[in-house]
């Protein structure tokens, strides 16, 4: 199994407009985040989760050109406003891109992007648009995708739930104010774990970096890689901080899990 960062980045992304803070002018590439997506490939499988607003110039630089499905974590802008992206994609597929999620989050997109859901809406003649189907996923019911099997985990976000997901050795987590006793159950044994760190101080709708390194060690994995961040940390000062087993991601970064 390999897992590639695409984004790293808090919803503002780093650089961020208007900002002329160290970090936001620092020459290290792993200092500029831009937002949260990541690949898995699991034997065949390519699973794409969430469509950040730079997913095009993302897959350009990781040289991802095909996924076989997209998972998404939850509705916010900075997760979800890349998906007509998937256009280059879908248009090279016998049929339309599946794509799965929590079902308020997969209504949200029908909304947003209603002409990649609507078999009705044809493209003219010599003309391409998006095409995927969207299926609701169960909180802890498993599904097979391709060669990989997907489990929907949920943690709380503010006033939304997002969908983390425990892929084979992985569990991916982001966006989550707190992790459940459910949550924890679902990610224990996973040798490769993603958390989300926002802050040093407490966020009403993320784990702070001090909960974020708590979370980890109670869940124990081999290596935990921390993401959604924002620019008050150098990427290099923050990993000398941090101890060996849990440091901060950054764009581009693969993994093998």
């Amino acid at each position: 199994m390999k897992l590639t960062f695409l984004g790293t980045g808090t919803s503002f992304g780093v650089p961020v407009i208007g900002c002329r803070c160290e970090v936001c002018r620092s020459g290290d590439p792993r200092d500029k985040r831009t937002r949260v997506g990541a690949v898995v490939e699991v034997g065949h499988t390519r699973l794409l989760i969430d469509t950040p607003p730079e997913l095009r110039l993302q897959l350009i630089a990781t040289g991802i050109d095909d996924v076989d499905a997209v998972l998404f974590t939850h509705d916010h802008a900075d997760h979800t406003n890349g998906l007509d992206d998937i256009r280059a994609i879908s248009v090279r597929r016998e049929g339309a891109l599946p794509i799965y999620g929590p079902a308020e989050a997969l209504d949200g997109l029908r909304v947003k992007f209603p002409y990649i859901f609507d078999e009705t809406v044809r493209p003219l003649p010599g003309t391409f648009k998006p095409e995927g189907t969207a299926t609701a996923l169960e909180p802890g019911v498993t599904v097979r995708i391709g060669d990989a099997e997907v489990t929907p985990i949920v943690v709380p976000h503010g006033r939304w739930r997002v969908f983390g997901y425990r892929i084979g050795a992985l569990a991916y987590i982001t966006d989550a104010k707190s992790i459940p006793e459910a949550a924890f159950a679902a990610a224990q044994g996973a040798e490769v774990l993603v958390l989300n760190a926002l802050f040093r101080t407490e966020h009403p709708t993320h784990l702070s970096l001090g909960e974020a390194v708590d979370v980890a060690r109670r869940i124990g994995a081999r290596r935990t890689w921390l993401t959604h961040l924002t620019h008050d940390n150098f990427h290099a000062a923050l990993a000398a901080e941090l101890p060996p087993d849990i440091q901060p991601a950054f764009d581009g970064l693969v993994v093998e899990c």
